[in-house]
């Protein structure tokens, strides 16, 4: 699958996205028909130590899903938009699998 990694006012580092690659890459065994996807990288300028923004954007034939999460850390951030992806995707199997 194509991950698209973009960082919004910051230089992302190298190890970053790696690991966005990879855990975009592990969505694949739970839905086959994933063509690319899209990852924003946001830091908020705040007080809140909560202040990293992930947004995962999904493209899928007839559809796009997008999944939003703030957290304290990306890796965290990418790993609870993954979770979210996850089940999205293996619905959307399932939904696809009884119209057939």
């Amino acid at each position: 699958m194509k991950v698209n990694v973009h960082a919004v006012n910051f230089a992302v580092d190298g190890k970053l996205v790696d690991f966005v690659q990879g855990r975009m890459d592990k969505l694949e065994k739970y839905y086959d028909r994933v063509v690319s996807s899209d990852v924003y990288l946001k830091v908020e300028k705040t007080s809140e130590k909560e202040n990293k923004i992930v947004e995962v954007k999904i493209n899928v034939p007839g559809d796009d899903f997008l999944v939003k999460k703030q957290c304290k850390t990306f890796e965290e951030a990418v790993e609870l938009s993954a979770e979210s992806l996850e089940r999205l995707l293996v619905k959307r199997k399932e939904k696809i699998r009884t119209h057939i």
